[in-house]
């Protein structure tokens, strides 16, 4: 393949998974300040941060991007992601200071049942997250990916191109079992009112479901694989695996 042609390839690949590992990260920032019931929802006892819905997409992105394009390429991602997601939090933030037009407020002063509704409590609700959230997600999102790219890398100077799923199963159950707990910690225990043993028991939920989805979702990291190997073609994918390898950058 032409230099040209495989730099062009090289960029789109990275272009497409970061793509998907930022939209997926900021969806499950937005979306986490909701705590469910597993136990109403699916019949199994815990409760869960809604945001854990969609991190296993993070997970299978973070091992992808590491196996391509190194340490070096999941961290540009990572930093890059949380640099958005803190304007998107400035953003709407901001939105959460304008008054609401009257109209607006009038026209959804009651909901379908016909009870009293008030939309920018709602909306400052869900919107308005405490500083605390904010702080204990970004701080566990920026430790967990370091400790998972690096975790992984080490399991594939010892692995090399075999066991895909230990090296991206083993980076998981590490760097999670930090996540889960400090995004928890720092948000509800430090900032928040929750009391220690309600954390501890959200976290452990939290973390087990992180690891079973990460193990349910290895065959996608195999198809992913699969699916980039052939629109590299072979010697250009162990060509772009031994760059990673040796932590060079896109």
């Amino acid at each position: 393949m032409p230099t040209s042609t495989y730099a062009h390839k090289k960029q789109q690949l990275y272009l497409v998974l970061s793509g998907i590992f930022l939209v997926n990260a900021l969806l499950a920032e937005i979306i986490g300040v909701k705590i469910f019931s597993v136990e109403k929802t699916f019949g199994l006892t815990g409760s869960l941060s809604a945001g854990v819905l969609v991190w296993p997409v993070v997970f299978i992105g973070t091992d992808v991007i590491n196996e391509y394009f190194g340490r070096k390429g999941v961290l540009r991602i990572t930093f890059l992601t949380v640099g958005l997601i803190l304007y998107a939090f400035l953003v709407i933030l901001g939105t959460t200071k304008l008054v609401p037009a009257d109209f607006w407020l009038d026209l959804n002063k009651t909901d379908g049942q016909g009870r009293p509704f008030n939309i920018e409590f709602a909306y400052q609700s869900i919107f308005r997250q405490g500083l605390g959230i904010i702080v204990g997600s970004l701080t566990a999102f920026v430790i967990g990916q370091v400790l998972d790219a690096s975790v992984f890398q080490a399991f594939r100077r010892i692995t090399g191109s075999r066991f895909i799923w230990l090296r991206a199963t083993g980076s998981t159950l590490i760097s999670q079992l930090v996540d889960s707990f400090v995004v928890l910690y720092v948000a509800f225990y430090l900032f928040g009112n929750w009391p220690l043993a309600q954390v501890l028991s959200v976290a452990t939920f939290n973390y087990w479901y992180k690891v079973a989805a990460a193990v349910l979702l290895t065959p996608l990291l195999y198809l992913a694989h699969y699916l980039i190997d052939r629109y590299l073609g072979p010697a250009e994918t162990t060509e772009l695996q031994e760059e990673a390898l040796v932590d060079k950058s896109v």
